[in-house]
């Protein structure tokens, strides 16, 4: 077994371990970098390891890889967002977030200026834009957690974790090794399961092959959640004098574009 006697900002760590922390006799705690991994990596890092120290949370990611969300345990997500609330305060990141376009190269821009990571920093940017929109990690073809604004969450969008990358999207396509450029449109409800609403999303995506993971950005192009379908629903029984009074409502408007927009 190999010692765990090791100086911080270590080399000779495996890509699957960012990081760890160790207690000292005389009480005190040192947490231990990869040194291999990015400055971004290194300070999530060392923030996620004093989330350990603080919550008292035992440490799991010894289990799977520290990039593999399948099998994340709980302890390990809520260190994420400790230590995501400690690189990316809201009060500083929110009217940076605001003041930018709704696409990936606003959350690389804010990334460089956080020193965070894109999938950290993306993560982020969704929660606290006003404007209804997703960000969205896939792993081999199915979503491991999709972060949402307020606006989508009080509409009801849900992305369910292995849910299936839709087929048609821009994020599917990646994936395939199909070329696409720019964004595209794509029905909301081939992203959000039992949605009625209606109306159409934006896309743009970016696949990291290394590790078979996209990074999704959806969100509506009038910064507007469709509203809520009001459905009249007739009974079997009723005569067809009625069925001419009152026919029946779903609300839905039937506009579906393949228009592809770049």
């Amino acid at each position: 077994m190999r010692s765990r006697r090791r100086h911080a900002g270590d080399t000779t760590l495996d890509d699957n371990e960012p990081g760890y922390f160790l207690p000292h006799p005389s009480g005190k705690k040192y947490i231990y970098v990869n040194g291999n991994n990015s400055p971004e990596r290194q300070r999530f890092t060392v923030c996620h390891e004093l989330a350990h120290i603080i919550l008292g949370l035992p440490s799991d990611h010894q289990q799977v890889p520290s990039w593999n969300y399948a099998k994340k345990s709980e302890n390990e997500m809520f260190c994420d967002i400790f230590a995501a609330e400690l690189l990316l305060p809201y009060d500083l990141f929110k009217p940076l977030a605001e003041k930018l376009p709704m696409s990936l190269s606003s959350v690389d821009e804010l990334a460089a200026k956080f020193v965070t990571s894109t999938m950290a920093t993306g993560s982020r940017f969704a929660v606290v834009r006003k404007a209804p929109c997703a960000f969205v990690l896939s792993e081999k073809g199915k979503v491991r957690y999709a972060s949402r604004s307020t606006g989508l969450r009080d509409a009801g969008a849900w992305i369910p974790p292995r849910f299936e990358v839709p087929q048609g999207s821009i994020s599917a396509k990646l994936r395939a090794g199909t070329p696409c450029d720019g964004r595209e449109e794509i029905e909301a409800d081939e992203w959000f399961q039992h949605w009625e609403r209606g109306g159409t999303l934006l896309e743009e995506a970016r696949h990291l092959e290394r590790w078979d993971q996209t990074l999704t950005l959806l969100w509506f192009e009038d910064e507007e959640v469709p509203a809520e379908n009001r459905r009249v629903w007739e009974n079997s029984s009723q005569s067809q004098e009625d069925a001419e009074l009152l026919p029946e409502l779903d609300g839905v408007l039937r506009f579906h574009s393949k228009k592809k927009r770049r």
